[in-house]
């Protein structure tokens, strides 16, 4: 071990929810974290979806030992029970606390982190390997720098790594020469991203919560903005994932999500195209008019491609036929992420072979098989690799599965944290009070759609942030602007009290 390195330097990639809980893990127990964060800002990604809701209430995104650095330095909590933006969830929880002396000194951002390898130790070289530091390598300001540290914490996530258009897993023929017509996540379509999504022929892909927010989100634009119009695929022909149980759901919020998409659907505000796997994007003549498929239609100021150019998407059906989407401005794709493998290539991991979580977490977290509320807690010993020291946290240890909790990752990072401190039995220790109302994906059957949904305490988000006083968050605006009463108000609250003390809502 390197005399001038001692074994209470951790690095922590990312300065995000989870990895500044890690930080404040590690200041508990007494070492000296640098946080790498690639932003200029702190928490650049949950920057960039400032105007997002999330699913969870405030209880499940504040960390306890972040929360005790912060009430120690005269914080004031926000309401437990109300859902936070982003961008609150960084104004009011993250900025505090990256301003915190002992943690503001320990983070460098616009440090970008390239690769993460052995000091000396190739991937190949094992005797003694155990016992260097690691190297990290990071791209900043001053140009290539490296940092030594004793121990690695990535909370890099997934959101820099979004999942393509093309039903393949690699992006669709053609999309990467389109990419300044595609957006991935959930833009700001009502705010900054307005003027790109005004007036044009919109293509959302997906069939989460992402995809049903950028939907009503551009259905309210076309509400005020004339020739917007909105196409929605998905990949299989099971809507209930996204419309749910309607008025027999669990959670106001979540069925009234549900039914307003519905609705729209019923209603032709939007072009269904279900079963339609994406293979390629062309660009070429715009084919029809905005009210005659038979007519040119004529340029437009501020148009997608061109005036008189637009994109084709072009899928397969379920039984390989092919499909085109014609006269497509732009496209916004909302089918997750992945995580970013490449950091670690010369550590020793090990992964399973197709959700890249570890071999010991992915069985949990599988979409395919797994139900909603069966995640058991898990902590160190799911997360650890071959490479010592070395662990990968937060939505970026979920590998492809969705649906990750912020409190999960809070759990993690404790866990983690003793194990490197060598407290195995605080390591071990893993306990877990998750919302009931699910904490992964789930396949929906139609037969079972109402009895099985994410709902509130997930961490997808839906719709845009609220802007009425009487709403306690964006989806309960949909509910009262569609005229319904909503779980923000009084009446509602009472008549229709919440059956279980995790639910934000009935």
């Amino acid at each position: 071990m390197r005399q001038d390195l001692p074994t209470r330097t951790v690095a922590v990639i990312g300065a995000g929810p989870i990895g500044l809980a890690a930080a404040a893990h590690l200041l508990e127990r007494g070492f000296a974290p640098v946080v790498l964060e690639a932003g200029d800002s702190i928490a650049s990604n949950f920057e960039s979806f400032r105007h997002v809701q999330l699913f969870s209430p405030w209880r499940y995104n504040i960390d306890p030992a972040a929360r005790r650095l912060l009430e120690a330095a005269g914080w004031k909590e926000p309401q437990l029970d109300f859902l936070p933006t982003a961008g609150a969830m960084v104004d009011r929880y993250l900025a505090p606390l990256a301003r915190i002396p002992a943690l503001q000194s320990s983070i460098r951002l616009s440090h970008r982190v390239l690769d993460v390898a052995r000091e000396g130790y190739d991937k190949v070289k094992s005797k003694g390997r155990d016992e260097a530091p690691f190297v990290i390598r990071a791209a900043t300001p001053g140009g290539t720098r490296e940092i030594r540290a004793w121990a690695v914490i990535d909370a890099s996530g997934t959101w820099t790594k979004p999942n393509p258009l093309g039903a393949n897993g690699l992006p669709a023929i053609g999309e990467p020469e389109a990419a300044a017509h595609f957006a991935y996540g959930m833009p700001d379509i009502l705010g900054t991203q307005r003027a790109r999504y005004a007036g044009k022929r919109v293509l959302v892909a997906g069939a989460g919560h992402s995809a049903a927010g950028n939907l009503l989100s551009l259905a309210k634009l076309a509400e005020v903005a004339p020739g917007t119009r909105i196409v929605w695929t998905i990949r299989g022909h099971n809507f209930a994932r996204i419309f749910g149980g309607g008025e027999n759901d669990g959670l106001a919020a979540r069925g009234a999500l549900g039914r307003r998409l519905q609705a729209l659907a019923q209603g032709g505000r939007l072009e269904v195209v279900a079963d339609f796997r994406t293979v390629e994007v062309k660009l070429g003549p715009r084919l029809r008019g905005d009210d005659d498929a038979s007519s040119p239609r004529a340029p437009q100021r501020g148009d997608g491609p061109g005036p008189n150019l637009a994109l084709t998407i072009i899928g397969r059906g379920p039984d390989g036929d092919t499909r085109a989407i014609d006269d497509i401005d732009e496209v916004i794709v909302s089918a997750g992420g992945r995580p970013d493998l490449a950091l670690a290539s010369e550590l020793r991991v090990k992964l399973d072979s197709w959700i890249e979580a570890t071999e010991q977490l992915a069985p949990l977290i599988d979409p395919n098989v797994h139900s909603c509320g069966t995640v058991r807690p898990h902590g160190h010993r799911e997360l650890e690799h071959p490479e010592k020291r070395y662990y990968a946290v937060g939505a970026k240890s979920y590998g492809r599965a969705p649906n990750f909790l912020l409190a999960t990752g809070h759990e993690q990072v404790r866990s983690v944290v003793a194990a490197i401190a060598g407290d195995l039995a605080a390591a071990d220790d893993v306990q877990l009070d998750l919302p009931q109302t699910g904490v992964c994906s789930t396949q929906f059957d139609e037969a079972s759609s109402g009895a099985q949904s994410s709902g509130c305490g997930t961490s997808s988000c839906g719709g845009a942030a609220k802007q009425r006083e009487d709403a306690c968050c964006g989806l309960d605006e949909q509910i009262k602007d569609a005229g319904g009463s909503g779980c923000g108000s009084e009446a509602s609250r009472a008549a229709t009290a919440k059956a279980k003390p995790t639910a934000c809502c009935r």
